[in-house]
């Protein structure tokens, strides 16, 4: 008897909310919450493909990301940390991040974004009746606050979702989907669970901070990512540094660190790779392939590659020309 070696993958836990993943964006949801006022901006699953970046931004609210699947990077304000399935972390308001998906393997998020004020306290009616200090509000008044505060004070880093924050968001999206009685009082109660959860998430997290150089490699990595993908773009020292987020002066000691040549040297010799290689495979003409990798002339290239090189990008072709079998 034979035992079968398929492997059967587990099935996706937030599978439902694939069919309409940013439904719950729609609703005009706000509600009090102790002394807050509390709006939502956003509730939704969304997908990061392989490579997907979001570059640096911040917000004015509050953000909170789950990664319920997946694996990928997130910068909070100049830190790198490495993202998997089950974690958790927040932008509060105006912290400057970025997000990436891992080259090879998408990463899907969770995201909660909420517009978090502080109201006037209640004051009790003239009329005799119940004020809004009676009734169990006391009770949550105080939860409400400690909550918020804490949020206000969490480390810029992610979190294990050990308290499974994650699964309100399944829960408030299948009572819309199900078009469940008290839709506006489960969608509350997800969202006050989703914050008491990711407060408490974070009471374990160590404090160490992360030495410097990790975020110098960190951003010599993308800044070469962002080299060899836009290669034959007219790059300036001055554009790239201004992707990752650093003065030029910064980016031109970490490629001196880092490679033991200029910025400048450092792009020329990845178009020039790409360059030897397509005088050796493709047919273009020499302006043609100068223009493809960012050179603005074909007279500068041959001035870069003769002193690169010692022979013109044309002798070159004719000493390492790879003939195709149809002109062979």
């Amino acid at each position: 008897m034979e035992c079968s070696s398929r492997v059967i993958s587990k099935p996706y836990a937030f599978e439902l909310m694939l069919e309409q993943p940013s439904a719950l964006d729609r609703l005009d949801l706000e509600f009090r919450w102790g002394n807050y006022g509390i709006r939502m901006l956003r509730f939704h699953h969304t997908s990061f493909p392989p490579g997907r970046i979001i570059n640096f931004h911040k917000h004015s609210d509050y953000e909170f990301h789950y990664i319920p699947r997946g694996k990928g990077t997130v910068v909070l304000g100049d830190i790198p940390y490495p993202l998997q399935e089950g974690m958790l972390y927040l932008t509060g308001p105006n912290l400057l991040h970025y997000q990436e998906a891992d080259p090879q393997e998408a990463m899907d998020e969770l995201c909660l974004h909420l517009d978090i004020v502080k109201l006037e306290p209640g004051h009790s009616p003239s009329n005799g009746a119940a004020s809004t200090e009676d009734w169990g509000m006391k009770w949550e008044i105080a939860e409400a606050e400690a909550c918020i505060q804490q949020l206000q004070s969490l480390p810029a880093r992610p979190a294990a979702d050990q308290y499974r924050a994650m699964d309100c968001f399944l829960t408030a999206y299948r009572a819309w989907y199900e078009n469940q009685p008290g839709l506006f009082t489960v969608l509350k109660q997800s969202i006050i669970q989703i914050l008491l959860r990711t407060a408490r998430s974070y009471a374990s997290v160590p404090q160490s901070d992360l030495p410097s150089r990790d975020m110098k490699h960190y951003r010599y990595q993308l800044a070469v990512q962002f080299i060899k993908d836009n290669y034959m773009e007219p790059l300036t020292l001055e554009v790239v540094a201004e992707r990752v987020q650093i003065s030029p002066r910064q980016l031109q000691r970490i490629f001196r660190d880092h490679t033991g040549s200029t910025f400048s040297e450092y792009i020329e010799q990845v178009r020039l790779t790409h360059i030897c290689s397509e005088l050796s495979l493709s047919t273009e003409t020499i302006d043609q392939i100068a223009f493809h990798n960012g050179f603005s002339s074909s007279n500068y290239l041959h001035y870069v590659f003769k002193k690169k090189f010692g022979m013109t990008p044309m002798q070159y072709r004719q000493q390492h020309r790879i003939l195709s079998p149809s002109t062979s």
